[in-house]
């Protein structure tokens, strides 16, 4: 998964931004075509906007997310 743009988000959790929902679907089917024999998998798409609300902390202190990266795209 880090080779296909993943960041780990927490241990186990797995996060990619996606320009589209496009654009997200080739990651899933990707997602889809190396599961593990073993473990459990769960794929859920949100929005940048459901992703901008959530609040992190570390321990008591809250921390600011991080913007998603950039990505580039030629036409």
């Amino acid at each position: 998964m880090l080779h296909d743009g993943f960041q780990m988000f927490q241990f186990s959790i797995y996060v990619r931004h996606c320009s589209s929902r496009e654009n997200a679907e080739v990651h899933i089917k990707r997602t889809k075509a190396n599961l593990p024999p073993n473990g459990h998998v769960g794929i859920l798409c949100i929005t940048d906007k459901q992703f901008e609300m959530m609040e992190l902390f570390h321990g008591r202190e809250r921390v600011v997310a991080q913007p998603p990266v950039q990505q580039l795209e030629l036409f």
